[in-house]
């Protein structure tokens, strides 16, 4: 659901502010309007009435005489009484019609001269009363259009200087340093204050992340060269031909773990690049051929089993990636497998999508645990049982938009499939 702007809340607000005053205002009006014209239409009838009533007392032959917005009924020499009037309790009643015209009437019941009416034709004054109404409608609804035409145009100046600063965040690169917002100089004091929060924020995240790169520079070198001169012993060992067994399998086991720390090694800086970083790495790589040299590479670890790797026919199937990370994340995900398996054959297969399988006769995984992996995956916590480089594997398919899943049943093995398909040229 798309979330409404400021700038119609604002509007939507105000438009129910002014609907409300708007008709308090004329509530208010048409009350005291009404009860004004009441109080003149009785002042005027009771003192019309009072010298009329007064005049007849005092002189029998006074004959009252009707005007043309006047009439008196019940008197003698009176016309008849209509019948809208006949019926009327004795005081005010405003907007009574007789004969057709809207009338002020007021009756009064004396002791001596009877039910007396008094009419007062008011048509001409409704005629003007409904004119001034509408009128003063049209200017109430003339002074709403234009105070949401103003609005509508001060909260356009109001919302540009936030939507400006909005667009200078969006255009923020986290690969880029010295990266400043700045305030529109039609912006307000709060956005000033949003954009000194923001821009002290980029400078703290600018020197957290300098302080990383040179943290990973650091520790890639210093480790690798021990690694180094590790593998490179190990090498010269191995070429002794009087090396005994038993210590030649030490030395093997001492490169095969130095290999396995290189590899770790070139993870953890892939997964401190940048992946437009990364993409400066790619090359073209022919899993095909690329494959079998990685299951070679591994096939040394289940020396001792009861366990073979069998390569399934591969298709041709090129992808452009980092030759180190491939080989890495392969490695990683055949090294588990053997590592969890005692006997049996762990078949790998690859298909044109780019897509690698991992099959294994091991222990397997219940659903529960399959899903505790990957809630641990997603914690970044360390599973032993789900292998030293599996979180690594998770978080580096993230990284390149790549795809792992694990399929695991109790004592029925484990099928890891890596989909690489993001990497495949296009």
């Amino acid at each position: 659901m798309k979330r409404p702007t400021l700038r119609r809340k604002l509007l939507g607000w105000l438009v129910g502010y002014l609907a409300l005053l708007t008709l308090v205002v004329f509530s208010a009006a048409n009350y005291v309007h009404e009860h004004a014209e009441h109080s003149v239409w009785r002042a005027l009838l009771n003192s019309e009435l009072d010298s009329i009533v007064a005049h007849m007392r005092t002189d029998p032959h006074y004959r009252w005489q009707d005007s043309e917005t006047m009439r008196l009924y019940g008197v003698p020499g009176a016309a008849a009484m209509p019948e809208t009037l006949a019926d009327l309790h004795p005081g005010l009643h405003d907007g009574t019609l007789v004969d057709g015209h809207k009338s002020a009437v007021m009756v009064r019941q004396t002791p001596d001269l009877g039910r007396v009416v008094l009419v007062l034709d008011i048509t001409d004054f409704a005629e003007l009363e409904g004119f001034i109404t509408r009128l003063a409608l049209l200017a109430g609804l003339a002074m709403v259009a234009v105070t949401l035409l103003m609005a509508w145009l001060g909260m356009s100046r109001l919302v540009r200087p936030l939507s400006a600063l909005a667009g200078s965040i969006s255009a923020l690169r986290p690969e880029q340093g010295g990266q400043r917002v700045q305030v529109d100089a039609r912006g307000s004091a709060e956005l000033e204050v949003i954009a000194h929060a923001l821009n002290d924020y980029l400078d703290r995240n600018e020197h957290f992340v300098q302080r990383e790169r040179i943290f990973i520079s650091t520790a890639s070198h210093e480790l690798r060269t021990p690694i180094a001169v590790i593998t490179g012993a190990a090498e010269l060992a191995l070429e002794q031909a009087d090396l005994p067994p038993r210590a030649r399998q030490q030395v093997q086991r001492v490169r095969a773990t130095a290999a396995n720390v290189e590899q770790l090694i070139q993870l953890l800086l892939v997964l401190a690049r940048e992946p437009a970083r990364l993409a400066a790495l790619n090359e073209r790589l022919a899993l095909e051929q690329l494959l079998p040299e990685i299951i070679e590479d591994h096939r040394h670890l289940a020396a001792g089993k009861e366990l073979t790797v069998v390569l399934e026919p591969t298709p041709a199937c090129d992808i452009l990636a980092p030759m180190g990370v491939v080989q890495a994340a392969i490695g990683n995900l055949l090294r588990n497998a053997i590592e969890s398996s005692d006997r049996g054959s762990i078949r790998v297969s690859l298909d044109a999508e780019a897509v690698v399988t991992i099959d294994d006769p091991g222990h397997g995984m219940s659903p529960e645990e399959i899903a505790a992996v990957y809630a641990q995956i997603a914690r970044g916590e360390r599973n032993a049982r789900a292998g030293i480089g599996l979180e690594l594997i998770a978080r580096l398919c993230e990284h390149l938009g790549w795809k792992l899943d694990i399929q695991s049943r109790p004592e029925r093995g484990t099928r890891v499939i890596l989909d690489m398909g993001a990497s495949r040229p296009t």
